[in-house]
């Protein structure tokens, strides 16, 4: 684990050439902008309704490898109805972290901004351009001056997430941890599923 206790924002030009390099090709900067226009916060409640309707009667059973994830409970409405199951927790920090560990690692310091290795890729896309912070940079201290520190839920060994999420946190102006938590509950939870006899 390492701590960086700088409080210095670097501008957005600045993690611009460290997020996406010289040697970055054009395909991955095309990979980019469509992660950026495929974000959208609003459950696809619709779509979840569509999908457990195709697959009625082709499974026995369904899993959904994915958490609550700010759906407010909308998605387990959707599994529910279609007696489909999914991961524990409410988002995919729990999840991936384990999430006995996050809510420990939540409660020694709430003010805490969360990476993964999606996100710790996609930060510029996501979070500079999609909160609007390489237009408005004065928006930055309102929305993360109380944050404390950044930490990344390293799902994967890889020394160019490992610089871009410490490059995140410098642009925040955040302490940067990183804590190597492989995926957490993902396989439990898959193998748990696995082994549970069929219900009738």
């Amino acid at each position: 684990m390492r701590t960086d206790g700088s409080r210095r924002a670097r501008s957005s030009s600045e993690l611009e050439s460290s997020l996406h390099p010289a040697e970055c090709s054009a395909d991955e900067r095309e990979q980019h902008e469509r992660e950026e226009h495929r974000h959208d916060p609003s459950p696809p409640t619709e779509a979840w309704h569509d999908a457990g309707q195709k697959l009625a009667g082709r499974y026995e059973r369904v899993f959904v490898a994915y958490a609550d994830c700010g759906t407010g409970g909308a998605l387990d409405v959707v599994l529910n109805d279609h007696h489909v199951e999914r991961l524990p927790g409410a988002h995919c920090y729990g999840f991936l972290a384990g999430n006995d560990a996050w809510d420990a690692m939540h409660e020694d310091e709430p003010a805490t901004f969360y990476l993964t290795d999606f996100l710790a890729r996609h930060f510029e896309a996501l979070v500079v351009r999609g909160l609007g912070l390489d237009r408005h940079p004065q928006l930055l201290p309102m929305m993360f001056g109380n944050y404390r520190r950044l930490v990344y839920l390293a799902q994967t060994d890889d020394a160019a997430l490992d610089r871009r999420a410490e490059d995140a946190a410098a642009y925040l102006g955040l302490a940067y941890e990183r804590r190597r938590t492989g995926y957490g509950d993902l396989r439990p939870s898959l193998e748990r599923f696995v082994a549970e006899p069929t219900r009738a």
